[in-house]
């Protein structure tokens, strides 16, 4: 898919991190772009930047992302790119004991439940909104209609301590990826998911440096944390080259995450 101004694209999560990163390398080639995002001071002033329109959306939520929809093709038309950036993380074992006490708990269930409806179910939601919007648009080269991207984690495959119900939702993301390709493979639409491993992002920077420098060191090559713009551009690359689909692709220095 050629990216220029004929081009409409969504980006949830648009506001800030990688997702932000994404709206403004898709910017840059003359895309029109709507950020979905809850931030609405940051993602109205990323919008300004790029000439694009914000939406208040939260991606559990039906309506919103009806609304959301409804106000980027007002703005853009229909768009034929859907990048997923929007997500979020909780940690807490299963089951444990306090060391001090002695008093068992398990994870709580809603949270449990909270995050599969952020990252898991909300992905879907917007797949889905989109994926019918694109259905109407007419075919360009190789019969294409659309491309979609979504965000997984490595933590799909290599989950940690305490991560259960993050590595569930972003399994689930990697697990539906190839079945919603084929879904939509007799109207042109390719889907494909990037697996970040550790990233700069907003919430990273919020972490002491001496943590910061030992997770960078874990990194096997480079020994960094990934860029934003890294994954931008391995997002954009998956709407341009037209012969990805249907796959997830790791993106971490060959990291592969311990126990702990």
């Amino acid at each position: 898919m050629k990216l220029d101004s004929s081009i409409a694209a969504v980006v949830t999560g648009g506001a800030s991190g990688l997702g932000e990163a994404t709206v403004r390398l898709l910017a840059s080639h003359g895309v029109r772009v709507a950020i979905f995002d809850m931030n609405e001071a940051k993602g109205e002033a990323v919008a300004a930047e790029i000439g694009g329109v914000f939406c208040k959306v939260d991606v559990t939520d039906d309506a919103t992302v009806e609304a959301g929809f409804a106000k980027a093709r007002a703005a853009h038309g229909q768009e034929r790119v859907l990048i997923n950036c929007a997500g979020t993380g909780f940690a807490a074992k299963t089951a444990s004991r306090d060391k001090a006490t002695g008093e068992t708990k398990h994870h709580p269930i809603a949270i449990f439940e909270r995050i599969l409806q952020i990252n898991l179910v909300g992905t879907f939601r917007c797949i889905a909104k989109s994926a019918q919007g694109m259905l109407d648009l007419e075919p360009m080269e190789d019969g294409e209609r659309g491309a979609i991207v979504n965000t997984a984690s490595v933590a799909a495959v290599d989950g940690q301590v305490g991560q259960a119900a993050y590595s569930a939702s972003k399994g689930g993301v990697v697990g539906m990826t190839l079945p919603i390709a084929r879904d939509l493979m007799g109207d042109g639409i390719r889907v494909n998911t990037i697996l970040p491993g550790i990233f700069n992002t907003p919430l990273m920077n919020a972490a002491p440096e001496n943590v910061k420098a030992a997770l960078a060191a874990s990194v096997p090559f480079p020994k960094r944390l990934g860029n934003a713009e890294e994954y931008a551009s391995l997002a954009v690359e998956m709407v341009r080259n037209g012969y990805f689909n249907g796959e997830h692709v790791r993106l971490d220095g060959a990291i592969r995450m311990p126990p702990r």
